[in-house]
């Protein structure tokens, strides 16, 4: 999917239509990995515990005069798990937590310092299973482009915004094969400059642009 800056209005007006009416999920039963067919995933989740973690993500757009961008971080080097990577902000869902909506935003808030008053619901896309144990639940919303950062470093070592078109654009997207407890699946890297989106990150971007393909 080619998107352009130009039509940054109507792209966010198509995500709004088709994330409209959307709700959080939950069900482990349900969850999709982009890349994998109901059956693959289904294959997967045999091979994972049975108690998943459930955490949520924000996919945070952010609407920029040049079009929107996707707000990401670079997680502290030095974290045991996905040290480095690049991510959404977010985190588990604590029992305190009203859903993924409030985990999300309180999380965020956490590792960035992202006031959750600049931040519109737009909706939530289909809950993302991650091979590591963990059931997400992203929450698609967007961004006044007035708002502070204040990172806590010892999570993230950088904040920074890609274009959504660049992302969103297919011939940008670089498939290859994975195998995990014998099903063999599509894995998505979306390199941007020095930089490459991999993993659950990009295989949650690739399911939002297949998303907005759905006529």
């Amino acid at each position: 999917m080619t998107v352009s800056a130009e039509h940054s209005t109507d792209l966010r007006r198509l995500i709004e239509s088709r994330l409209a009416g959307s709700l959080p999920g939950g069900d482990p039963a349900l969850a999709l990995t982009a890349g994998m067919s109901p059956e693959q995933s289904a294959a997967i989740r045999n091979n994972l515990p049975r108690e998943f973690a459930r955490a949520a993500v924000l996919i945070a757009l952010v609407d920029r005069p040049e079009g929107l961008t996707v707000l990401l971080t670079q997680r502290a080097s030095h974290l045991t798990n996905h040290g480095g990577q690049i991510s959404f902000p977010g985190g588990r869902i604590e029992p305190a937590d009203a859903g993924p909506l409030a985990a999300a935003l309180r999380e965020t808030r956490e590792e960035i310092g992202l006031d959750p008053a600049k931040v519109t619901l737009a909706g939530y896309l289909h809950d993302h299973l991650v091979i590591t144990g963990f059931l997400v639940t992203p929450v698609v919303g967007f961004v006044a482009r007035d708002f502070d950062l204040r990172l806590d470093r010892k999570e993230v070592e950088e904040a920074f915004e890609v274009p959504l078109a660049f992302v969103l654009d297919k011939t940008n997207h670089r498939a290859r094969e994975r195998t995990f407890a014998g099903v063999t699946f599509q894995a998505y890297d979306i390199p941007y400059g020095e930089r490459n989106i991999w993993g659950a990150t990009a295989g949650m971007l690739v399911s939002l642009g297949r998303l907005l393909e759905v006529a």
